[in-house]
């Protein structure tokens, strides 16, 4: 599972994922897409939520993890709704981090 999973330090170095492995664990994902933007393939998923309050918690805890595993992703709070995003800045593409990242925010959703 990938949620069990530690995120390794990813430097400029590191080798982005190539398609098919992108959609291997991208099989292992609820509701995540593949989006790409100027280029960079990106991992991303809309929660929804009863309300804002509800959807700022969930914010405050993609923070929190993102900080706990140094790799940062893109928080978009909207009333009753967050999209959140993932992608490996360093190498301009997709590390298998990003899943990791991407299968502990949806356990954290679980709980909302």
């Amino acid at each position: 599972m990938l949620n069990k999973q530690q995120c390794e330090a990813c430097s400029v170095d590191a080798i982005a994922l190539n398609n098919d492995d992108q959609q291997s664990l991208l099989l292992e994902l609820t509701g995540w897409q593949i989006m790409e933007r100027s280029g960079i393939p990106q991992l991303e998923k809309a929660y929804k939520f009863k309300n804002f309050k509800q959807a700022w918690t969930f914010s405050n805890k993609v923070a929190e993890l993102a900080e706990e595993q140094f790799h940062h992703p893109s928080i978009l709070l909207e009333w009753g709704k967050v999209t959140v995003t993932w992608w490996s800045h360093s190498i301009k593409g997709l590390h298998k981090n990003d899943f990791i990242c991407a299968s502990r925010c949806d356990v954290l959703a679980e709980g909302e």
